[in-house]
């Protein structure tokens, strides 16, 4: 009797523990959850972004109020563009969730009063931020359009290769020309020339 009572006493005393766990790990996830999309909708205001990167994010949040656009970032504005919509990968995951995570290391710097002004850009927009709207960019073959059809080759055979950015630096408002995209016409002639002496084919 003893043991067969010991024997159906131990999953019952299991119960209230393996209860307790399911609760806290549905809590915990049920929080994380909350707290993923409250962060994804602070993130799609751009005042949300320029109150921590104070600058010179805030010097470009400022630029926003322009009535023209100054540089390539402020263009993007008027077309309902957010800081997060380049800021970010390609998807929830791991477009966005990067970038939360990102901002997470950036908010306890923030806290901790370890934030460095003016904030480095550590982590270059990648051309896959850009090719979300762009995806297409390649899709006439011509020759004003050659620099972004072979662009994916030289990119292939050179790890050192240009990027989007390098021709398109969104936030240049001091050289970027509005005539020609607000392209950096000296910048954008050094990665031509970059690419032709690595392909080759003249100056």
């Amino acid at each position: 009797m003893t043991k067969h009572s010991q024997s159906t006493d131990q999953p019952k005393s299991k119960r209230p523990l393996l209860f307790k766990i399911a609760i806290i790990l549905g809590g915990l996830l049920v929080l994380g959850t909350a707290g993923g999309v409250t962060a994804m909708t602070l993130e799609n205001r751009d005042s949300f972004c320029a109150s921590c990167h104070a600058e010179p994010e805030y010097t470009y949040f400022q630029r926003e109020s322009s009535i023209t656009p100054v540089d390539l970032a402020t263009f993007h504005t008027t077309k309902k563009t957010n800081c997060i919509d380049c800021h970010s990968g390609n998807g929830i995951v791991p477009g966005r969730i990067n970038s939360m995570m990102l901002g997470a290391r950036d908010l306890v710097s923030w806290i901790g009063g370890h934030a460095p002004q003016p904030a480095p850009l550590n982590t270059p927009i990648g051309d896959e931020n850009c090719l979300k709207c762009h995806q297409n960019i390649a899709a006439a073959r011509n020759m004003n359009n050659h620099f972004h059809v072979f662009l994916a080759q030289w990119q292939a055979k050179d790890p050192n290769a240009a990027q989007c950015v390098s021709c398109h630096q969104g936030h240049n408002n001091s050289t970027s020309d509005k005539t020609i995209a607000f392209l950096d016409q000296q910048a954008t002639t050094a990665v031509c020339q970059r690419c032709h002496t690595f392909s080759g084919q003249g100056n």
